[in-house]
């Protein structure tokens, strides 16, 4: 079968266009324009943070029950995601505000999590489809994809205004679920075993899973203070959305050359080699001070670059290693997006009031132990975190790790 690989990315773009500005866009615009309180949204989605983190592993069972019919269950899913935006940035709350934003909120974070779950389940088939190299080609397209819809999304509502990019993103959202006409299909052979066992019961998928659960922590952490590393620490307000603009442009710019990399010289090497180069633009970062933003500007480049190693190459380890014990893949990816979302709810329960603890204020000139604490959160922990992941993946227990090279790979336990 003809595989049309530019429609991968193009789907990816769409999903990863629909999260940045749910966090950064949608709450100011309620409270902006709805007089919503800023307490009562926080509360919402902190709720609707943890539903979509329990949620995942289920969707992931939702999404193995309806194989034989996931064409149709994911044009329902992006209708409704198309919908639900429309609805959040172009819609007049019909009913309370507060209750509108939570209404939206919920279809978009559930069909987001399906789309996302099928989506990488349907990558496992095709790069089986594919043959040598089929996990990373699949990923270079995929990842390159999401990286350029997340860029797009963080300009595109200053140049459209808010109602304007929801209706692009309903464009889009169509002409991604068209591109994708005739790809939805199951695996070649239906799994002997269902559900979370098979993979749970591998060593190797089980190592990459806490890899992944370690290696996200740092993004996590980097996504929660980065706005007020910029604006206290390096005092530079009006800088966070260049910074983070450039950050995603130069993942997005690196993810099909870590792609390569990992076809010619290993997977397993490529992918230490990425984690070991956002190790040192972390520890660099530990030195900045006021006024210090042209230095995080190339710290920026540095690890965003490094963050496409770990999208492309991580999860087409996982992707390979699932085609072998879970050939559905759907529960698998699951328990990954299920591993992945955590780190964003533990970041953002433990960051901040650590930070309050410390005396940090944002917007307030602030001490040098409150801006220190800000500094060892921002830089040091995930520094520290990313050692950790290191050593767990160069531990693994694996044979050889050369996943795409037409070597078979032996997996140990």
């Amino acid at each position: 079968m003809t595989h049309r690989l530019p429609a991968y990315g193009l789907f990816a773009a769409m999903i990863a266009a629909a999260g940045l500005p749910l966090y950064i866009h949608a709450p100011k615009v309620y409270v902006d324009d709805y007089g919503v309180s800023l307490a009562a949204l926080g509360a919402v989605l902190f709720g609707l943070r943890l539903l979509d983190v329990v949620q995942d592993p289920l969707l992931g069972r939702l999404a193995a029950a309806l194989e034989a019919r996931r064409a149709q269950a994911v044009g329902v899913a992006v209708a409704v995601i198309a919908g639900a935006m429309v609805g959040l940035f172009a819609v007049t709350p019909p009913v309370a505000p507060l209750l509108w934003f939570a209404l939206m909120l919920t279809l978009v974070f559930s069909s987001f999590s399906f789309l996302t779950i099928a989506f990488y389940a349907q990558g496992v088939t095709t790069a089986a489809d594919l043959g040598q190299g089929g996990h990373l080609r699949v990923a270079r397209w995929r990842e390159t994809g999401a990286l350029i819809g997340v860029c797009a999304a963080a300009v595109a509502p200053e140049g459209l205004g808010f109602a304007g990019f929801a209706l692009a993103f309903a464009a889009l959202a169509l002409a991604a679920g068209l591109s994708m006409r005739g790809e939805w299909r199951g695996p070649l052979a239906a799994p002997e075993a269902a559900g979370f066992a098979p993979v749970l019961r591998d060593p190797a998928a089980r190592r990459l899973l806490l890899v992944a659960l370690v290696n996200a922590t740092p993004v996590a952490v980097t996504s929660t203070l980065f706005l007020f590393f910029v604006e206290s620490r390096l005092q530079a307000p009006g800088m966070e959305g260049p910074l983070l603009l450039l950050f995603f442009l130069a993942a997005a710019l690196s993810a099909p050359l870590w792609g390569r990399a990992a076809d010619r010289y290993g997977a397993r090497r490529v992918l230490l080699v990425g984690m070991g180069t956002s190790v040192l633009g972390f520890v660099f970062a530990l030195g900045l001070g006021a006024g210090d933003w042209p230095a995080f500007a190339v710290i920026c480049v540095v690890t965003g670059a490094a963050l496409g190693a770990d999208m492309v190459v991580l999860s087409a380890l996982f992707a390979r290693r699932l085609e072998a014990v879970a050939p559905g893949a759907a529960e698998g990816f699951g328990l990954w997006s299920f591993v992945t979302k955590a780190t964003l709810a533990v970041a953002a329960a433990t960051l901040l009031p650590t930070l309050e603890a410390a005396g940090f204020e944002a917007g307030t000139d602030n001490d040098a132990r409150a801006l220190w604490t800000l500094t060892l959160l921002y830089a040091g922990l995930p520094c520290a975190l990313k050692l950790i992941a290191i050593a767990l993946l160069a531990t693994a227990p694996l044979e050889r790790m050369d996943d795409d090279t037409g070597t078979d790979t032996a997996w140990t336990s």
